[in-house]
């Protein structure tokens, strides 16, 4: 029996994005009226470039109502398309190439139909603009497989741009904006703190002397 040799130490990350996007539909379907909008869920690479060099497949459980509720893709693009009126949470599972040895990994996506926001100039969202909900990750392999890391090591992947673009919702500069941001409002919440504690001890001290 081959041995298996694990790389000691060692650990890649292949980024992934996943989530969808929605359309309302122009028109009513037969045996589906209730239906308002087209959906994609989907695993890709940062760039839509192949990853199933280290993907095997892709499972994904829809809600109970949809017919065959568990969809599996074993081949990319790693995405189900379906139509529908309601959001829910949808389990992604992603099974890796036999030669990893990795167990399947599960992520978990919430359908986005609705934008529940302006389109960001502050204008109402324009109707037939796709809604879209995606999801950065990195995943994290440990110590591989040694003929699992020497694939990792063959085929590169798309890391997030530098920049933004319009064609990248991801990217090292919008992460710093959104680091700075959080940090913002976390200042404002220590300031917000601070002011009614002092309040509250003036509001104690008088109360005192009453």
């Amino acid at each position: 029996m081959t041995s298996i040799k694990r790389m000691k130490g060692l650990s890649l990350a292949r980024p992934i994005i996943y989530g969808n996007s929605a359309t309302p539909l122009n028109g009513k379907k037969g045996g589906d009226a209730d239906h308002t909008h087209r959906w994609t869920i989907s695993v890709r690479g940062v760039n839509n470039e192949d990853i199933s060099y280290f993907i095997r497949k892709v499972a994904f459980k829809l809600h109970d109502t949809y017919d065959n509720p568990n969809r599996v893709i074993e081949k990319p693009p790693f995405e189900v398309t379906e139509t529908g009126w309601g959001e829910f949470d949808i389990i992604i599972k992603i099974h890796f190439n036999p030669i990893s040895g990795e167990k399947p990994l599960t992520l978990y996506h919430h359908l986005k139909l609705h934008p529940y926001e302006e389109d960001g100039l502050g204008n109402p969202w324009p109707k037939q603009k796709p809604v879209t909900s995606y999801s950065y990750d990195e995943i994290v392999f440990n110590e591989p497989i040694d003929s699992f890391y020497a694939i990792l090591q063959e085929n590169t992947t798309s890391n997030v741009p530098l920049k933004k673009t319009p064609h990248h919702q991801f990217s090292l500069q919008a992460e710093q904006e959104e680091v700075e941001r959080l940090d913002k409002a976390l200042k404002t919440t220590a300031q917000e703190i601070v002011r009614y504690r002092e309040k509250c001890k003036r509001l104690e001290a008088e109360l005192a002397t009453k």
